[in-house]
């Protein structure tokens, strides 16, 4: 997938050296020299990765079209890189809090600017990797030695990129990460070992092995090449064959490629904060000489507000300034735990103890009095941000660390938890066996007995009636009444074992249609207690028919139970509005008009063998509504009942409801 950036830029000089840049990086580059203009691109071409936008526009601010970009449809989806002479604190702090993702003053670093590009879009749109050939970087300018390099190298089946300065090999390397860096010592402006120093400054290419080439007769060119960060060095009058073999063991498999994922912001960012508009500048020449992007802050308050929103290598901070001194502003920089690791150096032009106790108390991190030679400044501020890179890494591998061990406890504890559950397993199916085996022990050595004392005493009362006196009959009654009784008894808690064993069968059931089934079942039975049934619109759920069956049969027995008594008996079956809940359910509720409970035993009604009334006036095992719960909660649902004595029962209860597909909104 291609690249798209959208150059916005009144200089024609600036967008031609963007646009050839840009594609020269593989960007596919459009450009505008307006805002009305880059409208017409934006609707001709559709939306682009990357708008490197000018802040001064002929017809309009461009703070003003940031906005309109950014409130525009997928605004917030484009990388926005705002370009400026106008690079002062305050105009950065503008253009970063209205939406630019980078602000970049004039003159730029072209290669830092592709670089950050590319950059921004591979956090919006991760590419995915794809497999390529290992890329030299050669940075010499003499031409020939240049050019029979390249070709050697190019035989090896490496591709190679090809730079004559110091500064143009640095934009090569940010823009396109080579797997190697081969760098002439001697250089015209950056020499070799700066080069590599840079390198090495770059979360980006500090992997990147580097090689340095020394002249015939440098002395201590080993120490040279190794306190520069080199890997290796050779000598230039070397045979060529040798060069290759040093290359060759630098890119040998294990050596680590450049970081892809590493934070990439090209030339580190130095914030010199300072009330001397005179040093200021003489400051920022000479870090800029180092390719440093230098901001510039005349005061404390304007270096906070920036540390804020742009990120910040390395601050130089007077200690002595109108409003917020070098002092407390350091303090609050180490006092924020996002900022604290950012090294500050305090320049002063006291040169006294107290000064560097007090500096060094507030938490900066080096002090430097402003008589010290610029060279000795230059290497305090390559010191502090190598010493940061270093503990970033530190910290980095600690993470890695701490991410395998965490790693390895959850593996852990899965292995443990899988292990501990399989052996839950097995042992809740051997206690569904040895219930198995209870029930059909139950249901044929404990029911057949009963059946046959039932049925003797059933044969006594009607074959030889006549020949027992009053008192017989009425105790072979009582034998065969509670030998009815636990015959119910042992069915209902068989059925009540059985519950959490067999397997719920979900689809949709239509409620209506199946309490008019039950009722009309139970009145057929009992024909002489007529129980007006009032349906309402009942909407269906999702259950097992089979069990959602036993559940109203129990609820509506109990109704035609406890309304015997009452005259016009009615039973009301509705489905009231069900509250917003994840996942879905619908509800049902039973309202009779029979002899009620007493409210304080309600948490008492689904528990087994729990009456609420005497066994003389209502008969029942008082496992019905135990069954009913356990259904209930078998599918994810809950019921709970209310009521006053003499004044009613109601049942209300709540099961899964039927999703936008027809089937289950959730999973039971």
């Amino acid at each position: 997938m291609s690249t798209r950036v959208l150059i916005i830029d009144d200089s024609l000089t600036v967008r031609m050296d963007l646009v050839e840049a840009f594609g020269a990086a593989g960007f596919e580059v459009g450009q505008a020299a307006s805002a009305a203009q880059a409208r017409a691109v934006l609707d001709a071409g559709g939306p682009v990765d990357v708008i490197v936008l000018d802040r001064q526009l002929p017809e309009v601010d461009g703070l003003a079209f940031l906005l309109e970009l950014r409130a525009a449809p997928g605004g917030d989806a484009t990388a926005i890189i705002m370009l400026s002479s106008r690079a002062e604190v305050a105009h950065r702090l503008e253009g970063l809090r209205d939406g630019a993702d980078e602000y970049v003053g004039k003159p730029y670093d072209i290669g830092f600017l592709v670089a950050t590009a590319r950059e921004l879009v591979r956090t919006r749109r991760p590419q995915k990797a794809e497999p390529r050939t290992r890329t030299v970087l050669v940075i010499d300018d003499s031409l020939t030695f240049r050019e029979s390099l390249r070709q050697a190298i190019e035989t090896s089946g490496l591709a190679v990129l090809v730079a004559s300065s110091g500064e143009e090999g640095l934009q090569i390397a940010a823009r396109e990460r080579p797997d190697l860096i081969i760098v002439d010592g001697q250089l015209p402006g950056i020499d070799g070992p700066t080069v590599i120093r840079h390198v090495r400054l770059d979360a980006a290419l500090r992997q990147v092995p580097c090689l340095l080439l020394t002249g015939s007769g440098v002395r201590h060119a080993e120490v040279t090449a190794l306190d520069a960060g080199a890997d290796a060095f050779a000598g230039k009058e070397e045979p060529m064959a040798v060069i290759l073999a040093k290359l060759v063991k630098l890119l040998r498999p294990g050596t680590s490629p450049p970081a892809e994922g590493a934070p990439l912001r090209g030339p580190k960012r130095v914030l010199a904060v300072d009330d001397s508009m005179t040093y200021l500048q003489e400051l920022s020449d000479q870090l800029r000489g180092e390719g440093y992007d230098v901001v510039s802050a005349r005061g404390g308050d304007e270096a906070l507000a920036l540390i804020a929103v742009q990120s910040i290598d390395c601050v130089l901070l007077d200690l002595i300034m109108p409003g917020l001194s070098g002092e407390e502003t350091c303090s609050r920089i180490k006092a924020a735990p996002v900022l604290r690791e950012i090294p500050v150096i305090i320049l002063t032009s006291r040169e006294d103890a107290e000064g560097l106790i007090a500096c060094l108390s507030v938490g900066a991190d080096d002090y430097i009095p402003k008589s010290t030679d610029m060279d000795i400044l230059k290497a305090r501020v390559r010191v502090q941000i190598r010493r940061r890179q270093s503990e970033d890494e530190k910290r980095r591998t600690r993470d890695r660390v701490q991410q395998r061990e965490v790693a390895a406890v959850e593996m852990r504890s899965a292995h443990d938890l899988a292990a501990a559950r399989a052996v839950l397993i097995d042992e809740l199916q051997r206690k569904n066996q040895d219930l198995e085996a209870f029930s059909y022990s139950v249901s044929h050595d404990l029911m057949a007995p009963l059946r046959v004392i039932g049925g003797y005493a059933r044969v006594l009362i009607e074959d030889h009636a006549a020949a027992l006196p009053e008192d017989a009959k009425t105790l072979l009654n009582d034998i065969d009444h509670n030998a009815m009784r636990m015959t119910g008894l042992i069915s209902d808690l068989l059925r009540l074992a059985r519950i959490g064993l067999q397997p719920v069968n979900l689809q949709k059931v239509d409620i209506a249609a199946l309490v008019r089934s039950v009722a009309e079942e139970l009145q057929a039975g009992e024909p002489g207690h007529v129980l007006e049934l009032r349906i309402g619109e009942l909407p269906p759920c999702v259950g097992d028919e089979a069990l959602l069956r036993q559940v109203f049969l129990n609820l509506i027995s109990n109704a035609r139970k406890f309304t015997r008594r009452t005259p016009h008996a009615w039973l009301a079956v509705t489905a009231p509005a069900s509250p917003q809940q994840t996942p879905p359910q619908v509800r049902y509720q039973l309202t009779d008009n029979g002899v009620g409970f007493p409210p304080q035993h309600a948490h008492r009604l689904f528990r087994a063998f729990k009456r609420l009334h005497r066994a003389e006036d209502f008969e029942g095992t008082g496992i019905g509504l135990s069954i009913v719960q356990r259904i209930i909660q078998r599918h994810g649902g809950s019921i709970e009942a209310s009521s006053a004595a003499g004044q009613g029962a109601t049942f209300l209860l709540s099961l899964p409801a039927v999703g936008p597909a027809g089937g289950a909104a959730a999973t039971a």
